[in-house]
């Protein structure tokens, strides 16, 4: 296979960015900037989040089992830079963020436009991201959207030319 080929095929897939929670206030609280996310089910509503098998998100979620998928709108690139080191919880924040808690006692970011709690049903074990599957149990919606709900989305191409995580 072409190397190059392959990296431009596979860039060509449009990707929303998120920042993906994990932990409790009891637990270790994790995050990370992810993108690899789609819904794979009506009923039950599921999630499939590709998630780095080294990060520390991977491992929050693995023994946590209860995480929150901040979904980032339109301008919050810099929050997404964020979040793309490891985080910190300090002062009742995240990484600086103010939080709230959600009913799974996962952290919610507050200035997401939205957030999705979800619950690790399975864990597909292959490559060097590993497949959640998630049940959806509760959404929080921050902010009123007008227009079309994906076109609220930040997205990878919104970060600028040279930013890709794929291929």
């Amino acid at each position: 296979m072409d190397e190059n080929a392959k990296k431009t095929a596979l860039r060509m897939i449009p990707y929303g960015l998120y920042v993906l929670s994990a932990g409790t206030q009891e637990t270790e609280i994790a995050a990370a900037t992810v993108n690899w996310v789609t819904q794979t089910s009506f009923s039950p509503p599921l999630l499939a989040l590709g998630i780095k098998t080294d990060s520390h998100v991977y491992a929050a979620a693995r023994n946590s089992g209860d995480l929150v998928l901040n979904i980032l709108g339109k301008g919050q690139g810099a929050l997404a830079f964020s979040f793309f080191k490891p985080a910190t919880y300090a002062d009742g924040k995240l990484s600086g963020e103010a939080i709230s808690w959600g009913a799974n006692g996962a952290p919610i970011l507050a200035s997401a436009p939205a957030a999705v709690e979800l619950v690790v049903r399975q864990v597909v074990e292959l490559g060097d991201h590993h497949t959640f599957i998630a049940e959806v149990t509760a959404v929080h919606l921050n902010q009123s959207l007008e227009g079309r709900p994906d076109d609220a989305v930040l997205h990878m191409k919104d970060l600028g030319e040279k930013v890709f995580y794929g291929g």
